[in-house]
């Protein structure tokens, strides 16, 4: 730009201000003493009087406590260790708009879980995981696999010692049965909807999906098959998460709307005269010039005192506030 007989010239470089991000709680856990696993091999006594049965299944039964995103509780209900590394069994429903959850034991035991491993709305069954030590021995339950039940098949509904005497193991039969349900004989605490259904032999043959008056039951079958999804690589996940969390916004980089270049300083623009100097800018949410520092000197204070003038005025977009260095040179033809 020829100002008289004087060149100035003006390059802005805009450094973006640091921005500071946002970091989502962790949940504590506590665990339980360690215990030994209720089933060491797939062999077990028959003919199991109901207070030994009780006492074999129900360490296995869970609370399952799931919250929404703000951490509110949405709902508890009954479910059932699968295996020593924490897998674990609950209704679909137990969980559903969940995206955090803990399972307590009836010895005080309270664990995190990770998150969902597969889910089926249909068959209304879900396997979760928590969060287990490695040293931890948990108690779990072993799945019935010689088949469909008999009629009037003589069973037992188990739930949690944390629910007192509705947690209690019921002995009952089967009065009717399909490939996706089983009916029950008797009423059933609601506090038992995700409890295990169990043989004499205290295997899983069932799990509770409805109580009252009227029990139904998800056969070990439609369980089978929604456990052959989950495989060596799946991960336990939360499926709400991604949707509650935020989404992060890209920063607009900021944009200068007014920037007139310095002019000559009167009684400057003399044969030879020239310097360049570099200054920093610091711009308010607003986009105002609100300080102005002399990272350089172009060697001479009219040349600076005339630059640090103009750069007062310069305006840029409004942002989350930033700084910029400009290099100005001050220079005759």
């Amino acid at each position: 730009m020829a100002i008289g007989h004087a060149t100035t010239q003006v390059l802005a470089k805009s450094l973006l201000a640091q921005q500071t991000q946002a970091t989502l709680p962790i949940t504590t856990t506590a665990q339980s003493p360690t215990t030994a696993p209720v089933n060491q091999s797939p062999q077990a006594n028959t003919g199991q009087t109901q207070s030994s049965l009780e006492a074999k299944v129900r360490p296995s039964v869970i609370w399952v406590t799931a919250f929404d995103s703000k951490g509110n509780l949405l709902r508890t209900e009954s479910g059932f260790f699968i295996s020593p590394d924490g897998r674990f069994v609950t209704t679909a429903h137990a969980i559903e708009g969940g995206v955090n959850a803990v399972a307590k034991t009836a010895d005080g035991g309270i664990y995190n879980v990770s998150g969902v491993l597969t889910v089926s709305k249909s068959a209304d069954l879900a396997v979760l995981k928590a969060e287990v030590k490695p040293q931890k021995l948990l108690r779990f339950l072993d799945l019935n696999k010689t088949g469909e039940l008999s009629a009037d098949a003589r069973v037992a509904v188990v739930g949690s010692a944390l629910a007192g005497n509705e947690g209690a193991a019921r002995e009952t039969t089967i009065t009717g049965q399909s490939s996706d349900r089983l009916e029950i004989a008797g009423t059933t605490a609601a506090s038992s909807v995700g409890s295990p259904v169990v043989n004499e032999n205290g295997d899983v043959v069932g799990i509770v999906a409805s109580a009252g008056e009227k029990t139904i039951a998800r056969p070990v079958a439609a369980l089978d098959s929604v456990l052959s999804r989950v495989t060596a690589d799946t991960q336990a996940r939360w499926p709400q998460t991604a949707q509650t969390s935020p989404t992060p916004q890209a920063t607009p980089k900021p944009r200068l709307l007014y920037a007139p270049a310095p002019s000559f300083p009167p009684g400057q623009s003399l044969p030879g005269q020239s310097g360049t100097g570099r200054f920093r800018l610091t711009f308010d949410p607003q986009g105002n010039v609100t300080n102005i520092q002399i990272a350089t000197s172009t060697g001479n204070p009219y040349f600076d005192q005339a630059a640090i003038k103009t750069l007062g005025q310069w305006k840029s977009a409004p942002s989350q506030g930033w700084q910029a260095t400009v290099p100005v040179t001050f220079k005759t033809r």
